[in-house]
């Protein structure tokens, strides 16, 4: 695929992995509609991207609101005319075992990460359907590969994205979309900083487990990015981002059972 003056939709662009796709998009030549739910760190992006040279739109979004997720493909054509590229990077974290997990936060995360997922391409697909070459990107991660414990939800919907992705892309097959899957590994982001935990699980777990999760998250977000953009330019129909998670993702196929107990040190 060619991004080159194309126009791409990009979900969780205001920090993190989507605040470099956007920048590697924009130096690529690719127009770009970001959405966040932070509309201050959004503009900013934004304002870099155009930086660029390319024309860039913000829309301060809630990807969890279906409503508002549903008239942004009429916003995005308003101002750019075309979409060839959706990008479902926008995600949370929750810790905790599923036991002290609360309904509420379970479904919050599921409704970000990948109830948002579905009805984004639902809305956007009749737009790329009337490319002649179009792509979706869905982003889960390297727990949408293996399981750890003290991550049922987060494993959850992250495998839910996987089986999405991979299935969708057999019933598109022929047409002119195409879908990736992206699995990254440990990216040096704030996801673990701003994660939902238990309330029970008290200040001092709370900071080792944060901790514990810094020194795992290691690739620097622009890195990622770059990785993610070849993918695309490549047609890739799965992209594993950093070495953490190209070993793990060998090692559960070998052991798909057994393989925990080799990595007891991720264990939630």
């Amino acid at each position: 695929m060619k991004i080159e003056g194309k126009v791409a939709v990009l979900t969780g662009a205001g920090s993190g992995i989507g605040r470099a796709l956007a920048l590697a998009l924009a130096d690529r030549g690719c127009h770009l509609a970001l959405a966040d739910i932070n509309a201050d760190s959004l503009e900013d992006i934004a304002s870099q991207a155009r930086e660029r040279g390319v024309t860039v739109t913000a829309h301060p979004l809630d990807v969890a609101d279906r409503t508002a997720v549903a008239v942004l493909p009429e916003q995005v054509v308003a101002a750019h005319g075309q979409v060839d590229l959706l990008i479902n990077n926008a995600g949370v974290a929750l810790g905790g075992h599923f036991e002290q997990v609360s309904v509420e936060n379970f479904d919050w995360l599921m409704a970000i990460n990948f109830d948002a997922v579905v009805c984004m391409t639902r809305a956007f697909l009749p737009l790329l359907r009337q490319r002649p070459a179009a792509r979706i990107v869905n982003v889960s991660s390297l727990f949408g590969l293996i399981s750890p414990a003290g991550q049922t939800a987060y494993c959850a919907s992250k495998f839910a994205v996987r089986g999405f992705s991979n299935a969708l892309r057999l019933e598109l097959n022929g047409g002119p979309v195409g879908v990736t899957v992206v699995h990254p590994g440990g990216i040096a982001t704030a996801i673990a900083d701003s994660a939902r935990v238990p309330e029970e699980i008290t200040e001092r777990e709370r900071t080792i487990r944060r901790e514990r999760a810094r020194k795992l998250l290691r690739m620097l977000p622009s890195k990622a990015a770059r990785i993610i953009v070849n993918g695309i330019l490549k047609d890739k129909a799965r992209v594993i981002v950093g070495n953490d998670a190209l070993v793990l993702s060998w090692l559960e196929r070998l052991m798909p059972v057994s393989y925990w107990r080799l990595i007891p040190g991720l264990s939630g």
